[in-house]
């Protein structure tokens, strides 16, 4: 009796882990549908926080869209490859962040660079300098 109670529970267990797996596998079309709703949500952040001018936020929202999706097209890349280096996913996503701090320094104001900076963004570039300086330590 025990053990046909327990046999039960895993079974429904091991249902739902596989249903969830199942439910975070995405179509492409989806998961360039979710991308595309992280950058408007950002760009709106951005907008909101930073008093984006009609402008500004068109040239944030390109920056976004161009720089997410490479970095999204070179991960896939890896992973066809079946690349497992979590250093070499870094370095990409490094990559794509230093572009968009770079682009973003080019379309702000002074008083909008600080407030992006406050952000979070000087502790971001802190961060990925701090990591290439170790990639080259390695070498």
């Amino acid at each position: 009796m025990k053990t046909k109670r327990i046999l039960i529970v895993l079974a429904c267990l091991l249902a739902s882990v596989l249903a969830k797996a199942q439910q975070q596998q995405m179509t492409p079309e989806q998961e360039e549908k979710k991308i595309r709703e992280n950058i408007e949500q950002m760009v709106l952040k951005y907008e909101e926080s930073l008093n984006l001018e009609v402008w500004q936020t068109f040239y944030v929202d390109s920056i976004l869209t161009h720089n997410y999706t490479s970095l999204m097209e070179e991960s896939r890349a890896l992973a066809a490859n079946k690349v497992e280096n979590y250093d070499l996913y870094q370095i990409i996503s490094d990559k794509w962040e230093e572009n968009t701090y770079n682009a973003f320094q080019k379309v702000l104001d002074e008083e909008q660079w600080k407030k992006y900076l406050k952000q979070g963004a000087a502790r971001a570039k802190k961060n990925r300098d701090v990591r290439a300086a170790k990639r080259e330590k390695k070498k």
